[in-house]
C-alpha cells in the first residue's frame, strides 16, 4: 500500500481563512445541519452509500452530504470538528436549522480544526476537480492568490494519481491559525 501523498500546507489570512471555511461549508458538504444528527448516527451517505467513521484524529463527524452535477453523485464530504463546536449545537433543538447553522460557524471559527473529508464516487479529471472548488472559492474571498494555491494543491495531489477516481479521498484541515492542509489518499 501506498503511503499518503501530501502536499505542503498553505496559509491564508484571517479573512481567507474564513472564505475557505466558508467554501467548504457551502461547495463540499450542501447541507451540513440538516444532516447533523442523522449522519452521526448513520455514519453512511444514503445518496452514496459511502461510509464515514464516527471520528477521525480524534475528530467527532458532525454530518454527511453528496456533491452531486446532475444526476450524476460525484462524491460525497464528511465534516469533522472538536467535542466544543459540537456542544454548541447539541442543545439547540431541532426544529432551528438556521440557527443551529449560524451557532454551528461561529463555533467552527474557534474550534482548533475543523476537517472535510471528501470520498469519491465517480471519476473526474485533476484538471477539472481543481477548477470546479476554486470557481467555488472565488466568489466568497478576495484573495484570489489563496485560491489559486488552493487550486494548484489540489491540481499537483490528485495529478500524482492520474484522476480523483472512485474511492480517492481528499482530506482538507482547517486550522484556526488560518493554515489549510490538504492531502489525497
Amino acid at each position: 500500500m501506498k503511503p499518503p501523498l501530501r502536499t505542503r500546507p498553505m496559509v491564508f489570512t484571517r479573512p481567507a481563512f474564513v472564505a475557505a471555511w466558508a467554501l467548504l461549508t457551502t461547495a463540499l458538504c450542501p447541507n451540513p445541519v440538516a444532516k447533523v444528527e442523522a449522519a452521526a448516527a448513520a455514519l453512511v451517505d444514503s445518496a452514496t452509500r459511502i461510509s464515514f467513521d464516527d471520528n477521525l484524529a480524534g475528530l467527532s463527524l458532525f454530518g454527511v452530504g453528496c456533491r452531486r452535477k446532475g444526476p450524476i453523485k460525484v462524491y460525497s464530504v464528511g465534516m469533522y470538528s472538536d467535542a466544543m463546536a459540537k456542544a454548541s449545537i447539541s442543545s439547540l433543538p431541532k426544529s432551528n436549522e438556521a440557527g443551529a447553522l449560524s451557532t454551528l460557524r461561529n463555533s467552527l471559527k474557534s474550534s482548533k480544526i475543523t476537517t472535510f473529508l471528501l470520498k469519491m464516487n465517480f471519476k473526474v479529471g485533476a484538471e477539472k476537480m481543481a477548477d470546479a472548488i476554486a470557481e467555488s472559492v472565488s466568489p466568497r474571498t478576495s484573495d484570489r492568490g489563496a485560491v489559486e494555491i488552493l487550486k494548484k494543491l489540489i491540481l499537483d495531489g490528485i495529478s500524482a494519481k492520474g484522476a480523483a477516481s472512485p474511492g480517492t479521498t481528499l482530506q482538507f484541515d482547517c486550522l484556526v491559525s488560518g493554515e489549510v492542509k490538504f492531502s489525497v489518499d
